[in-house]
């Protein structure tokens, strides 16, 4: 009887000992990403646009097809500018006409609305449709590459050349899988609307009806997009994205051995994001997140905030552990103005800076009275 008693007093002792321990005893390690022998990818997170994987991001290599992502961007911008509609008619010209590869099959002489341009480009891939487009907007194709690497590097796509619409073979053309992430992020943040087209699984023209070569969109219902290439040089290549709940990641893989293993990849790497780590809203636009001292200034104390939410992405259950330092000038001196930028603060992860958001000024500090920038002078010096 006794030895009963013993037993369940031991019983009982370990199960309250386990049920008190921290959480992290029972959380699974959080494994390494998908290996692959594909050149380069990346997964990064919509919201906080931080990278959860990556293999070489920044190696230089050509995008085939991919390229029409800009194509279509700098379309979206014409549009969103009314510097053309949906509705417009584009004269088809020889030279776009007798563009090699991938085709829409538009015809030299007919005109054909920029609605149906679009779906020629995204859905269809055709290279037609995209010399087209850039000659409508931009008179050529070469100007058309101006602009494509003007908005490239406002978009701080640092690693990107253009030099065509299409993404047909040429020396002056790469880019980087972090670029290409880039650029995705930005269509999906800037043309919500228009980047519904890239869900499109198929698209009929003159009869024809072809289909998208992006086939997560017939595997995962959670992937809406983007985009694929192939050239012999680039290899098959592959952006997407894809939203689950509220979460959104966006992947890249460049120079797959064949379309089965940049579709596996991929599918893998959007797999490893969503189940291994969350991302969270750390700071909400406008919100104070510190005060700080304001020398010769009609106050002495400033707000300081985000101008927008901001996100961060991380193991999952690990955002307990979080911390924030901020990093602030401590002679900061009127006058100074709303929204100018006066520090940072770091986020760490066990003691290791993962991301920095900038500090704003949330209010306006105008110059003191003389009387008080004696005063804060002297207050300095001593």
């Amino acid at each position: 009887m006794e030895i009963f008693k013993i037993k369940n007093i031991f019983i009982t002792f370990l199960l309250v000992s386990l049920l008190t321990l921290s959480p992290n005893v029972f959380s699974a390690p959080i494994p390494k990403a998908p290996k692959s022998d594909v050149s380069s990818y990346i997964l990064i997170d919509y919201d906080s646009g931080m990278v959860i994987a990556s293999k070489d991001p920044d190696l230089i290599l050509p995008p085939a097809s991919i390229t029409k992502i800009m194509t279509s961007y700098l379309a979206f911008t014409e549009l969103k500018n009314k510097t053309m509609g949906l509705q417009d008619e584009v004269l088809v010209s020889k030279n776009a006409w007798q563009t090699g590869g991938s085709k829409m099959f538009i015809e030299v002489g007919k005109k054909v609305k920029i609605q149906e341009l679009l779906h020629g480009i995204i859905t269809t891939s055709g290279n037609d449709a995209s010399v087209a487009m850039a000659e409508h907007i931009s008179g050529n194709e070469e100007t058309f590459a101006i602009y494509m690497n003007q908005m490239a590097d406002s978009l701080g796509m640092n690693d990107t050349s253009y030099a065509n619409s299409t993404g047909l073979p040429n020396d002056d053309l790469y880019t980087t899988a972090r670029d290409i992430s880039l650029l995705a992020r930005a269509l999906i943040k800037n043309f919500p609307k228009e980047y519904k087209l890239y869900s499109q699984k198929e698209y009929v023209f003159n009869e024809i009806k072809q289909y998208s070569r992006n086939k997560l969109l017939y595997l995962d219902d959670s992937v809406d997009g983007i985009k694929t290439g192939f050239t012999k040089k680039a290899g098959y290549c592959l952006a997407t994205s894809a939203k689950r709940g509220s979460r959104r990641l966006i992947s890249v893989v460049l120079g797959a051995k064949s379309p089965d293993q940049r579709t596996k990849v991929s599918k893998s790497l959007l797999e490893y994001g969503f189940r291994f780590y969350e991302t969270h809203k750390l700071f909400s636009s406008n919100q104070e997140l510190t005060q700080t001292r304001v020398f010769s200034g009609d106050k002495n104390t400033i707000s300081l905030g985000v101008i927008d939410d901001t996100y961060i992405s991380i193991p999952r259950r690990q955002i307990k552990n979080i911390k924030k330092k901020f990093v602030i000038d401590q002679n900061l001196s009127a006058p100074v103005s709303k929204d100018e930028a006066v520090g940072y603060v770091v986020i760490e992860l066990e003691g290791k800076p993962i991301t920095t958001f900038k500090l704003f000024a949330m209010e306006t500090i105008a110059e003191g009275s003389f009387y008080r920038k004696t005063l804060d002078s002297i207050y300095r010096y001593f």
